[in-house]
């Protein structure tokens, strides 16, 4: 019996290899639109913290000069001493190094999907399916 299945496991196994290079392919695609949705998330994540940063903020003063601001951002004036400026939670550094952990957990994510999705589409590739990976 075992010679009648050699034969039979032989072209099962030929015939799953296009069909996994396929799964993988498609597998390489979802993975890289996912890493294109946190890429975009860590953008959107950092371009906040920036401005939250670096922004002026509070109420708006008139002087010789024109108007601003009273408060500067973070950046600008770490520890503001008017108490308006420091009724801001957003503007307070705890809440930035959470905004902060929040963009690194993002970035870290979109290059690690992304580098995900070369190795899929190098598997791919190399199971003999026509993908190329993106570089």
């Amino acid at each position: 019996m075992e010679a009648d299945e050699t034969p039979l496991e032989v072209s099962v196994l030929e015939d799953t290899a296009p069909e996994r290079a396929e799964k993988r392919a498609r597998d390489a695609r979802r993975i890289e639109g996912w890493s294109i949705v946190w890429m975009l998330l860590a953008m959107l994540v950092w371009g906040c913290f920036i401005f939250l940063m670096v922004a002026d903020y509070g109420p708006e003063v008139s002087s010789y000069k024109g108007t601003h601001a009273v408060c500067q951002g973070p950046l600008g004036d770490p520890s503001p001493q008017d108490i308006v400026c420091r009724s801001d939670e957003l503007r307070q550094w705890p809440a930035l190094m959470g905004i902060l952990a929040l963009a690194s957990v993002a970035t870290v994510t979109a290059a690690a999907t992304m580098v995900y999705a070369k190795v899929l589409a190098r598997l791919a590739h190399s199971d003999g399916s026509g993908v190329r990976p993106q570089s």
